[in-house]
Order: C-alpha cells, then sequence, then structure tokens
C-alpha cells in the first residue's frame, strides 16, 4: 500500500494565442495545475492537469467568469489534496474512488446552485490522479505505464500502435487558410466545432444554419483531397458539437445537409451532439454518435450505449486516467471502440494521453489509434512548455504528416509521462 505523507498545489497561467472558440463561447487562458504527493517514505509523484471551465460546465463559465470559475476548480482540487493526506491506496483507481464522491459533495456545496456538472470535479482531480500513478511507478520503476494498469482493465487495451492520428481542432475562429494549411501539414482527420452562437442570442436556428455553412466551407476545402489511412481514401471529419443541439431535430437536420453537400460519407464520428439530460435513441442514424461529457463513469458508459452510442471519447486529461480505464472497459465488454480527446493539454499531458490511445483498438474508417491535440495550435509558449517535458527530445512528442510515431522507446519509456521533470518538482517545492 502507498501513503500519501505531503501534498502540494500550484497552477501556471497559459496565455493563448489566440481565443479559442467552442460551446458557443471563448477562452484566452488556461490554468495549468501541478501536484505533488510524497509518500511515507519519500516517494514523491507529480501530476499535471489543465483547467477547463467552459468545457467542464459552462453555466459555471458563464455565471462566474474566468478568474472565478478557475479559483473554484482549484479550491476542488485543493479539497481533494487535504482529504487524501494520509491516504492509503494499492492503485490510483482505489483513491479516485475515495476522493470522487467527497469532491463532487464539496463542488455543490460551494456552488450553491444545486448539481455542478461532474465533468468539473473529475477536470479538478486529475492532476491528483496523475501524480497517484505517478507515486505507482516510483514503486515500480523498471515497470511501463501498461504493467502498472491492474490486469483486469488490460482486457480494452489490446493494441500496440506504431502510430497514432492527430486530430487538430478546427475552431470557430479559424479560416479557410487555416484549414488548408492543416491539409498541407498532413493532417487527414479534422475535429470541426459546431455549436457555434454568432450572434449572442442563443438562437438555435442561426446556430444549425452557421453549423451547415461551417461544414460546407470546409468541405469544400477538404473534398478534392486523397488519405491513404482512412477506409475510403478521403480526409475524415470528426463532428464535435459539445451538447449545443437541444434535440434530435437539429442533429437530423445537420446529417441531411451533409448528405446533400456529399459530406456524409466522409464522417468519422459526431461527438456528444446533445446535453447530458437528453437522452435520445441515435441507433438509426447513419454516423457513428460518440459520448464525451455526458459519460463520467462505467453507469453511464452503459446507459449511452443503450441509446445506440457507437463511440467513446476517453479523456485521462480531462476525467482521469483511472476513470478512463473503467470507461475503456465498459466500452470493451460491449465492443465500442474509443479514442482519446483533448482539453488543450500541455506537452506531458498530451503524452499521457497517448498512453491510453496507443493500446485503444482504432475506430472503424481509420487504420490506427486516434487521438486529439491540439494545444500546439493554441498556446502562446507551446516550445517553452514543450522544454518542460521530462523528455523533450522524443522523436514521438510532435506530430508529422499528421501522426504521432510511436517507436519502441516511447513504450519503454511511457512517453515521459511518468518520468521526473525538474521545472515541475521545483515548482512543487515539498521538501
Amino acid at each position: 500500500m502507498i501513503t500519501i505523507d505531503k501534498t502540494s498545489l500550484r497552477h501556471i497561467r497559459e496565455p493563448l494565442a489566440a481565443p479559442f472558440g467552442f460551446k458557443g463561447g471563448y477562452v484566452n487562458e488556461l490554468w495549468q495545475s501541478v501536484v505533488c504527493l510524497q509518500d511515507d517514505i519519500g516517494n514523491r509523484g507529480t501530476g499535471l492537469g489543465v483547467q477547463s471551465v467552459l468545457w467542464s460546465d459552462p453555466d459555471v463559465h458563464a455565471r462566474w467568469g474566468h478568474e472565478r470559475g478557475n479559483a473554484f476548480m482549484q479550491a476542488i482540487t485543493a479539497h481533494a489534496l487535504a482529504s487524501s493526506s494520509g491516504a492509503s491506496f494499492g492503485t490510483p483507481l482505489d483513491l479516485l474512488d475515495g476522493l470522487a464522491g467527497e469532491a463532487r459533495a464539496y463542488a455543490d456545496r460551494e456552488w450553491g446552485q444545486g448539481r455542478l456538472r461532474a465533468t468539473f470535479a473529475l477536470n479538478a482531480l486529475v492532476p491528483v490522479d496523475h501524480a497517484a500513478w505517478g507515486l505507482l511507478g516510483r514503486r515500480h520503476p523498471d515497470a511501463s505505464f501498461f504493467e502498472l494498469i491492474p490486469e483486469d482493465y488490460r482486457s480494452a487495451l489490446t493494441a500496440r500502435h506504431d502510430r497514432l492520428a492527430c486530430t487538430p481542432v478546427v475552431s470557430y475562429g479559424m479560416t479557410a487558410a487555416d484549414v488548408e494549411q492543416l491539409l498541407d501539414d498532413g493532417y487527414f482527420v479534422l475535429k470541426i466545432k459546431l455549436g457555434s452562437d454568432p450572434d449572442g442570442d442563443g438562437d438555435p436556428d442561426k446556430m444549425l444554419a452557421w453549423d451547415v455553412e461551417r461544414l460546407e466551407q470546409i468541405h469544400r476545402i477538404a473534398e478534392r483531397r486523397d488519405c491513404p489511412h482512412t477506409g475510403n481514401g478521403r480526409i475524415a471529419y470528426y463532428l464535435d458539437i459539445n451538447g449545443r443541439y437541444g434535440g434530435m431535430e437539429p442533429l437530423l437536420r445537420l446529417i441531411d445537409a451533409a448528405e446533400r453537400m456529399g459530406a456524409l460519407g466522409r464522417i468519422l464520428v459526431v461527438e456528444e451532439p446533445f446535453p447530458e439530460h437528453v437522452h435520445a435513441s441515435v441507433a438509426d442514424l447513419p454516423v457513428r454518435v460518440a459520448g464525451d461529457e455526458s459519460v463520467h463513469d462505467e453507469r453511464d458508459a452503459l446507459a449511452r450505449i443503450q441509446m445506440g452510442y457507437g463511440a467513446f471519447a476517453l479523456k485521462p486529461v480531462a476525467k482521469t486516467m483511472s476513470m478512463s480505464l473503467r470507461i475503456a472497459r465498459t466500452a470493451a465488454a460491449y465492443g465500442i471502440p474509443c479514442f482519446c480527446a483533448d482539453l488543450t493539454a500541455s506537452p506531458v499531458m498530451v503524452d499521457w494521453n497517448k498512453n491510453l490511445a496507443a493500446r485503444l483498438p482504432p475506430l472503424p474508417g481509420l487504420s490506427m489509434g486516434l487521438i486529439e491535440s491540439n494545444g500546439g495550435q493554441n498556446y502562446l509558449h507551446w516550445d517553452e512548455m514543450k522544454r518542460r517535458h521530462p523528455l523533450p527530445d522524443g522523436a514521438w512528442i510532435e506530430a508529422a504528416s499528421g501522426m504521432f510515431r510511436l517507436a519502441p522507446e516511447f513504450y519503454a519509456r511511457s512517453g515521459g509521462a511518468l518520468g521526473s521533470s525538474e521545472y515541475y518538482d521545483r515548482l512543487c517545492g515539498l521538501h
């Protein structure tokens, strides 16, 4: 058993190069959390997180804004650390089980406006969970990340990819020239953010009109390109609606529009079209629908499977690695493919995601695993952030021709995600 003796929490405010538009809003800065856990024999595990208040719960972002919303999430992380002091665990999954319920209860009390979305508390717990895996790694220094995973979860992780398709994000503000550049750079899966509020008045018809026009604009750019890595030889579209459609009608209208413009066959997956309280069957739709924000645990995953969802976006960087493993195991039991989505993660956290994405069977229509990574597009100081990586010269860190290449060294060293970074260790300040 590992017993937590000391804890530390810091944060870094990382500016974005330009406002990043999604979920009907924009962000221009993201707070990076840094947690250190020290056990009773002196081992230390450092864990990182990226706070995304707008993604985790748009109501908090709308009511409290950027500063107060981020301070609130930091307070949840601090509360979880206080609860973890003196706790013992065998695996990080055990620790998360002990912290998640209390963190949600604390968050709801402090919010005072009813129940927060579960993703908000999970987002706050990511650096704690990451640090717990780091501590486990210190106890087993010769083990890879895969070898640290409890055996009954490994059955979901049957792949060992030497390449991962890297999907960048096409956010609201990106121009046609920006999209052309992504394709010129070799990216072949485009994550297209839909659900814009073009006039800021919440009009759903304007939203849908904007979405259709946006998809048509991108399709006109991409339709003439070929691709050797997809089943149909074409650029693939990954539509992320972020729960912005209130029901089935706008989704059906979007699908009809996609069919008319010739884009329907290019859609690899449609992610999270509805708010999580909308329980609509998607089994008969001609597109694969993936759950993301609506899936907080195994029970939610099973509910979405029963509604006909055909994939899950796993987010170790947003909902903890431990919970992502639980969801992956549930999905695998029903033959549901998974992939890893981003949260504008730092270079270390992208490699945290890669450790899971590298082991997941590919989505139908792709010849390799899939991972979203948009930090390089969005952070102003991305190159400086890369220098803080435990293995800054790793050949797997940057995508080339739209892919991350995973050599044996990536697997042997777990992509550096469990390694020690002098910068983050110094920032934690535990002695």
